[in-house]
């Protein structure tokens, strides 16, 4: 290779590099430990040669395949009757031949061998093997592969356990496939064909175009029957499509190719996140919504509750000032005054005890009735309210499954919060002090516990009626003691006009102290209810604040990736074939 294109491809594969170390950020903030070590192992395999990587069943015959490839006259990868593969093995160019253990399921092997100047070749344990951890670790090692040389036994290449593995490394890293049937001196030429085409038709239903489809035996390979053994058409395939300075760019290729594949996974992830944060933040302002509607229903019914009030009071007060207007007349005092010389039930005081009486009792009975239908309806709205929540909480959609392959942890995390939103709610609406404690009044002053034995919503109607009576019975004790005050000093005609002026300006003043103290009381009882009510969400609005933020950055480096990696496979296609023209 030129040291031009050596050059160009040195600076190729540090953009590749570049790329990879941030798709291996974005892999670590999706909290995925399996897609960090993923692509941790690609930006790993990076600077290595184009890599083969020899997959198939225990027996199918994977390390005599590869032996007789390397055509070293030597056993490289042993061959038994039973399972030997026991640990992946890499094998490498070296000047020297050498055996370096990387881990215990990972050695290198590096042999002076010409074709693995350009390439290397991985061999993996048998798919069906029952020595543990090793398709789980063939299945890691897959996505750094270059090209997957599928091994089958030549006399049954349906066995399902194969095809399983070939449906994971084709629907799941679209690797390129070459399909090898080993062992083919075992079985008569017609039976060898139909199996060739069997394995042809099902790789073409699985998507694949015009699969390379070969069979092979290592067998007469070695044993110098090269015309017959198959590896001829073999070694064609490899020389055409990735010797030759071929590799380098292809290794580039589908190193962006299984970048892209990730970086693909990773965005079809946000996206299921981010429609579940979008349904999360829509279940959150129709909380709001469902809350603001509901208070100012109850508003309303506070309105129309004094409405009544002041209706019921303006009616009683009318009666008794007009009693009181006639029975301050001349000739009715002169009569009452001549009648209490005969009988003291007929003085004037007794009179105006009687019309003070019969203003309370009057004003006692039309108040109480209306205040035990009006905190009725409140009462029914409050709890209406809060059994809707609860409802809305128990039904909130559920998109990204605690089961995700890569936001399982984040999706747990929101179920659980939500869980304890579901819990912590019903625990709200069940405790009386919720509903009765002093930060719920606006005098701050709370209301008794001992007013009921019930708890949580089935209290409100009697917080209700003790706030508002309340409110409404030392309205009418106070007025009913300032109108006494009046009746004391309403001894003769001549002080008529200054007693109904009095009785009237304190008639006005306790409807607007009603007016006002009931409203007041109630408004800022079921405001400070409501707002208590979203305070139980404070938990799940923080994790949506820190979704929003983790979602914006995601979106951000997945996107990025995917610009740079077009951008740069791009340079590669128009960079390749100058590279293939200057290397012959």
């Amino acid at each position: 290779m030129t040291p031009l294109i050596n050059k160009r491809l040195q600076a190729y594969r540090a953009q590749v590099d570049e790329i990879v170390k941030d798709l291996h950020e974005l892999a670590i903030r999706t909290a995925s430990e399996d897609l960090a070590e993923t692509v941790s192992d690609l930006r790993n395999r990076i600077h290595e040669p184009f890599m083969f990587v020899i997959v198939g069943e225990v027996k199918a015959g994977k390390s005599s395949f590869i032996n007789a490839l390397l055509a070293t006259g030597k056993e490289v990868t042993k061959v038994a009757p039973q399972p030997m593969t026991d640990t992946i093995q890499q094998i490498l160019y070296g000047e020297e031949e050498s055996y370096v253990p990387i881990n215990p399921y990972l050695k290198k092997i590096h042999l002076p061998v010409d074709i693995l100047k350009e390439i290397a070749i991985v061999d993996t344990p048998g798919t069906n093997t029952i020595v543990e951890h090793h398709q789980e670790i063939t299945e890691r090692f897959i996505p750094a592969s270059d090209l997957i040389v599928f091994v089958f036994e030549a006399k049954n290449p349906y066995r399902q356990s194969a095809w399983q593995l070939f449906d994971y490394i084709h629907t799941d890293w679209r690797k390129k496939i070459i399909f090898v049937l080993q062992q083919k001196d075992l079985m008569p030429d017609e039976d060898l064909q139909v199996n060739l085409n069997g394995v042809r038709e099902y790789a073409e239903k699985q998507g694949i175009s015009a699969p390379e489809v070969f069979a092979v035996s290592a067998k007469q390979e070695q044993e110098g029957q090269t015309q017959e053994s198959g590896f001829g058409p073999v070694r064609a395939y490899i020389s055409t499509h990735i010797t030759g300075g071929k590799a380098p760019v292809l290794k580039l290729h589908n190193n962006l190719s299984t970048v892209a594949n990730l970086n693909s996974k990773i965005a079809a992830g946000i996206a299921l996140r981010q429609k579940q944060f979008e349904a999360d933040t829509a279940f959150r302002e129709d909380i709001r919504s469902t809350l603001l509607q509901q208070e100012t229903k109850s508003l309303k019914q506070v309105d129309v509750l004094v409405e009544n009030l002041l209706a019921g009071y303006g009616r009683i007060t009318r009666q008794r000032e007009q009693e009181l207007s006639e029975g301050l007349g001349f000739f009715p005092l002169l009569k009452r005054s001549i009648a209490s010389i005969f009988n003291r039930n007929a003085s004037m005081k007794e009179w105006l005890e009687r019309l003070a009486s019969g203003l309370e009792d009057d004003l006692n009975k039309e108040l109480k009735a209306k205040l035990n239908d009006g905190v009725a309806d409140l009462a029914d709205s409050i709890q209406q309210m809060a059994k809707m929540i609860d409802l809305k909480i128990r039904s909130s959609q559920t998109i990204l499954r605690d089961d995700h392959e890569l936001f399982s942890d984040i999706a747990e995390k929101r179920t659980n919060v939500l869980r304890e939103l579901q819990e912590q709610f019903s625990r709200f609406v069940s405790r009386t002090e919720n509903f009765t404690d002093d930060s719920l009044f606006p005098d701050k002053s709370s209301v008794s516990g001992g007013l009921a034995a019930s708890s949580g919503l089935a209290v409100i109607g009697l917080v209700l009626a003790t706030v508002t009576q309340g409110a409404v019975f030392d309205i009418t004790g106070g007025l009913l003691t300032a109108v006494g005050l009046i009746f004391a000093g309403a001894t003769t005609a001549s002080k008529r006009r200054q007693v109904m002026r009095e009785f009237k300006s304190e008639i006005q003043n306790g409807g607007d102290k009603l007016e006002e103290e009931v409203t007041s009381n109630l408004k800022a009882y079921i405001s400070n209810l409501r707002s208590r009510i979203d305070e139980n969400f404070i938990k799940f609005d923080l994790l949506l604040e820190k979704e929003e933020a983790q979602l914006q950055k995601l979106h951000a480096l997945n996107e990025d990736i995917t610009g740079r990696v077009a951008a740069l496979i791009g340079e590669l296609s128009t960079a390749a074939p100058a590279a293939s023209t200057e290397e012959e």
